[in-house]
């Protein structure tokens, strides 16, 4: 058994119920932040812009919004858990350390909070899976 399948073992074993339902939280909030991200696209972009990808600018902010639409419903259902969150992993790495970091290290500062508890929650769904309210366990025993 390889190192990361004794880590998915091991997250699928010890994963309680109330983790199921961050798990949902999370990915509607992701949901909704990627709509709002395409709502507003030019603030994604001058966000974007700030941290001089030039040329990329758009293909980021498509990125960005596809990300957390598709991950965020993804993360919500239980689906590819953590191939979902491993997506969102660039996104709120660079929200964190580069673009609201430049705002202040404060705690007036929500939006970085929002982005750091994120951040923890992907990494700890990375690792702990979808759970057993989710639609991976409702594949795996239907099959």
């Amino acid at each position: 058994m390889t190192t990361i399948e004794r880590i998915e073992h091991w997250g699928d074993t010890h994963h309680p119920m109330w983790l199921d339902i961050l798990r949902v939280f999370l990915g509607v909030f992701l949901f909704f932040k990627g709509l709002s991200f395409i709502g507003d696209t030019v603030h994604l972009q001058t966000l974007i812009e700030g941290l001089h990808f030039n040329a990329w600018t758009v293909i980021v902010v498509h990125y960005v919004a596809f990300a957390h639409l598709v991950g965020g419903l993804f993360i919500a259902i239980g689906c590819k858990t953590r191939i979902a969150s491993m997506f969102q992993l660039p996104i709120l790495l660079v929200a964190v350390f580069f673009t609201n970091l430049r705002n202040g290290f404060s705690f007036l500062n929500s939006e970085l909070w929002l982005s750091v508890l994120a951040l923890v929650l992907v990494l700890v769904f990375m690792i702990t899976g979808s759970g057993k309210l989710s639609f991976d366990t409702y594949d795996k025993e239907n099959r």
